[in-house]
Order: C-alpha cells, then sequence, then structure tokens
C-alpha cells in the first residue's frame, strides 16, 4: 500500500527487454534500507525489487502490467515519480493507493490558473464513472484532488511545489498518465449494482 505522496523522482537508467521488461532506476534512496522483494511504486505501478545497489534498484515488469501503463512510453533518462510501501505508523497523508493501475489516462488540456497549472485528462470510458469531483485519484502515482468532471475529461490543479517534486513539472499534452482510480469509489461503485 502506498499514499500518493511523492518522496523521489527516480530516473530510469537501463532498460532490457527479454520475457519481461527490466528496468534499473536511480534515486536517492538509501538503498541499504531497501529489502531485496520490496515493493516500490514506480508512476503509481508497484513493482518488486529484484537487485539493487548502492543508488539504484531493479524491477521486472510482466506484458501485464505494460499492456495496462504507460511503462511502454518508458526510455532512458525518463524521470518517474517513485513512492516506498507504506509502513505502519507512517503518515498517510495522501489517499490509500494499492500501485494497481486500473489504466491510462491522457492529458488534454494545460493552463496556468494563478500561481497553480491546470491540467484537464481524459479517463478511458470505463473508469470515468469512478472519478468524482472533490474524490481523490493517483496519477502517476500521486494523490491528487479532482476538481471538476465532465463526461469523460476531469480537471486537477498542480501547486509549483507539487511541480517542483514530481515528474508533474514537465507534463505535456498527449501525455499518456497511469491512473488509479480510489478504491472507495470502486466499492460504492459495486455496491449499488446490487441495490
Amino acid at each position: 500500500m502506498f499514499t500518493g505522496i511523492i518522496t523521489d523522482m527516480g530516473r530510469i537508467a537501463e532498460l532490457h527487454h527479454g520475457d519481461s521488461l527490466r528496468a534499473r532506476i536511480e534515486t536517492v534512496y538509501d538503498m541499504s534500507t531497501v529489502d531485496l522483494g520490496a515493493s516500490i511504486a514506480c508512476d503509481g505501478c508497484c513493482l518488486t525489487v529484484v537487485e539493487m545497489g548502492s543508488n539504484w534498484f531493479d524491477v521486472e515488469i510482466s506484458a501485464e502490467s505494460i499492456s495496462k501503463t504507460n511503462i511502454g512510453d518508458w526510455v532512458v533518462d525518463k524521470r518517474v515519480n517513485l513512492e516506498r510501501a507504506l509502513k505502519v505508523g507512517d503518515e498517510l497523508g495522501g489517499h490509500i493507493v494499492s500501485g494497481h493501475v486500473d489504466g491510462v489516462a491522457e492529458v488534454i488540456k494545460i493552463e496556468e490558473d494563478g500561481g497553480s497549472t491546470r491540467v484537464t485528462l481524459r479517463a478511458p470510458e470505463a473508469l470515468a464513472k469512478y472519478i468524482a469531483p472533490k474524490g481523490s485519484v493517483a496519477l502517476n502515482g500521486t494523490s491528487l484532488t479532482v476538481n471538476e468532471v465532465e463526461g469523460c475529461d476531469f480537471g486537477i490543479n498542480f501547486i509549483p511545489h507539487t511541480k517542483q517534486v514530481t515528474t508533474w513539472g514537465g507534463v505535456a499534452v498527449g501525455q499518456r498518465i497511469n491512473l488509479e482510480i480510489d478504491t472507495l469509489a470502486r466499492y460504492v461503485a459495486r455496491l449499488r449494482e446490487w441495490e
């Protein structure tokens, strides 16, 4: 489990294609405190550490994960949002995030709005019903509050701090974004099917 509060921007250092995709990610994390087999959210995808060094870790990514996320867009030198798994007693500053990406949204509009940046995204139609104004979503692993929803489109505001400490400072129209809907929204929708 994660909180959606990004604690590092890693860099894709190597990519190796084989039966699965293996990625080496450079980080500022103290890797001596990370166990082999630990989970780290990489742009919102819960991935398992399979090897590590003093300032890097490797993950293996299945074809299933690639098909459901934007990992297929990864290239060497790309920056990715990182978050280590939640520990009992940690502050929950965002919302409960599983690291299981539901689909990919697309950035369709960016505009400056006072001191913040307003980004409009288009969700896949099957996921749009789970996104509500003032509800939570995880986008590339970042816990965010939805401003407004119109059909499949929804808006998010990014304050300067978020843009500095995450990859959101470099967002561009057309970019594909990992989307995890709020777990609570998923269960409320499922319960309504039984009414």
